[in-house]
């Protein structure tokens, strides 16, 4: 029997849609669902999988870019899709879905582990202007994935998802200078610096050099802008972190780390995390 193989492939990430799948090369989940359901079917079938081999979806918050197929995918494909009451109360509210969830809502509590098709689901709060959002440790054969989007300032509960991760998929959504020298009206700019907004490369940087340790493999900067940054200079930014604290940027084996920014509307190749 062949040797299964632990995948991680963006569909999109940024402003425009966010969405991520997890799994096998035969099943897998999805989280977030912020792009259209046509191009998550044809990012699946490119790797040879259709909805029917997707368990589930989980949300990490009720913004129109990271649930504006959530509807279709849960009523129409049937997938459960997975969050907060919370959440899902904003996913109602949100002008964005235009075909709500009713059949496909499924809840779990923040902050508490529970089992999904063989993985162990934990959540952590993060810091945004959302109803609510939350970050995603998931254990699934022998290793730890990380999720953190939307993150308007670090947190305990941050830094000790980062200090466990296998492989991380975190923010890097804007170079601080070209988002004050660039064109956007100063209350978004107000927005994406505060404390519920979103994580600058340095912040990331930072971040991940506080809590770097060996056994973390794969790095994914995600949710990067448009208008205000660049993904080499995301990458060469945080390098620059990871290098003061002694990591080597490499392929993920043999003790080095891969830094990838992930592409806001083209899907990424596959990464073999395992």
């Amino acid at each position: 029997m062949a040797e299964k193989h632990l995948i991680f492939r963006s569909f999109g990430s940024g402003s425009s849609g966010n969405c991520y799948y997890l799994g096998t090369e035969e099943q897998g989940i999805l989280i977030d669902a912020g792009i259209s359901a046509r191009y998550i079917r044809n990012g699946l079938k490119e790797m040879n999988l259709d909805f029917n081999n997707i368990l589930a979806v989980l949300i990490t918050h009720d913004h129109a870019d990271h649930i504006r197929s959530v509807g279709r995918l849960g009523e129409y494909a049937h997938l459960p899709v997975y969050t907060t009451a919370e959440i899902h109360a904003g996913i109602d509210r949100n002008y964005g879905v235009t075909l709500k969830l009713r059949t496909a809502r499924r809840f779990f509590e923040k902050g508490v582990p529970f089992e999904l098709f063989g993985m162990t689901i934990n959540t952590f709060g993060i810091s945004h202007d959302s109803t609510d959002c939350l970050g995603y440790s998931i254990d699934v054969m022998g290793e730890r994935f990380v999720l953190i989007t939307d993150c308007g300032t670090p947190n305990d509960n941050i830094e000790a998802a980062i200090r466990t991760a296998n492989h991380l998929v975190i923010e890097a959504n804007h170079d601080e200078q070209m988002l004050l020298n660039g064109p956007y009206p100063t209350f978004l700019k107000e927005r994406i610096l505060s404390d519920r907004g979103h994580q600058s490369n340095d912040t990331c940087g930072e971040l991940l050099a506080r809590n770097f340790h060996p056994d973390l493999r794969h790095i994914f900067l995600c949710h990067l802008s448009q208008e205000n940054n660049d993904p080499q200079l995301a990458v060469n930014t945080v390098t620059q972190y990871l290098e003061s604290v002694g990591a080597v940027i490499g392929d993920g084996n043999n003790g080095t780390v891969l830094l990838r920014a992930l592409d806001r509307t083209t899907p990424s190749p596959l990464f073999i995390l395992k």
